[in-house]
């Protein structure tokens, strides 16, 4: 087998092609013959040592993929040689076989092709949890969705509109917008369109009659978090999902107390690992809704496995629209 490996994680250029023994699986464990693999956000931090997990060295990056299961190991029951399989184990996707937790597996139903499922777990998971499970969305209610043009923002609006909620996608060019136009959003506001702080209120104010958003859906930190949250509505739920700004916000708490408003944690890894069958029932829904045509994911683009450090570059430039997928 051939895989990218990281024996220092300094940086995207550290990462080497590299022949390997095939590996075999110990119990609980399978072997993947991979197809695809997505390209996220946590993948770049992991190989600059800025991630919360730290693998040990050597260590293959790559979170999140999909292929045929080529041998399983002692105790493994529910899946089998032949299987078409999309995990999400952290580590391990960018090369051409990896050993997966069977745990972690998700058996792919018939049609589901392995270029979608490399780039479904996590962005599906992450935003069913959020909207359904933390931000309890309702029917009829208003979402605004920040980055809505990523991974986790093409899933949010998608989520959203399955649940019969309008969405207000924010987004970082016209180009983008149109994206989010595509697959369902109601609204969009072009962040650099309206970059002062002032002017994103005005627009969010304009996009809701005054109202305000009842969830926020935040992937992006920084500096559009608190006109955001001031312009939230009564009762309004604001979602943490994430920091792919790079700046941590702080939010004056009385802004929670003046609009009776929430500020809720999203943490979908801690929620599989506490509430596995919570978990599993939501990941069966989010395969319904796929089959059904209610949701899919948006690949900006597939690249060779061999072109990863190209992939890379795009993904930093924030230049991609919904998911990298590479491909073998």
């Amino acid at each position: 087998m051939h895989a990218w490996l990281c024996e220092n994680p300094t940086g995207v250029d550290a990462l080497n092609w590299t022949e390997l023994p095939t590996p075999a699986p110990g119990p609980g464990g399978v072997r993947v013959d991979i197809k695809a693999a997505s390209l996220n956000f946590p993948d770049l931090l992991i190989v600059q040592n800025k991630y919360q997990h730290k693998p040990a060295l050597p260590f293959v990056p790559g979170s999140e993929y999909a292929g045929v299961v080529s041998a399983v190991g002692e105790g493994v029951t529910h899946i089998k040689v032949g299987q078409n399989v999309a995990c999400l184990s952290g580590t391990g996707g960018f090369g051409t076989q990896v050993i997966a937790p069977a745990a972690r597996c998700m058996v792919l139903p018939e049609g589901f092709s392995h270029v979608d499922a490399a780039a479904f777990i996590m962005i599906y998971a992450t935003s069913w949890h959020a909207l359904m499970d933390r931000g309890q969305l309702k029917a009829g209610e208003t979402v605004l969705v920040l980055g809505a043009a990523g991974g986790v923002g093409t899933a949010a609006i998608q989520i959203a509109k399955a649940a019969g909620a309008k969405v207000i996608a924010a987004a970082s060019s016209d180009e983008k917008c149109a994206l989010c136009k595509s697959i369902g959003a109601d609204v969009t506001i072009n962040y650099s369109v309206h970059s002062l702080p002032g002017g994103f209120r005005d627009a969010i104010k304009a996009a809701t009659g005054g109202n305000g958003p009842d969830v926020i859906y935040d992937p992006v930190g920084g500096d559009f978090a608190e006109p955001a949250f001031r312009s939230i509505a009564w009762r309004g739920r604001y979602l943490v999902v994430g920091f792919a700004a790079g700046g941590i916000p702080a939010l004056p708490l009385n802004l929670t107390l003046l609009k009776g408003a929430s500020l809720v944690g999203v943490f979908w890894g801690d929620f599989a690992r506490r509430e596995p069958k919570a978990n599993a029932d939501m990941m069966a829904e989010l395969a319904g809704w796929y089959a059904q045509g209610k949701i899919k994911p948006v690949i900006d683009q597939t690249m060779p496995m061999s072109e990863l450090k190209a992939a890379y570059a795009h993904m930093g430039s924030r230049g991609v629209k919904g998911k990298l997928v590479m491909v073998n």
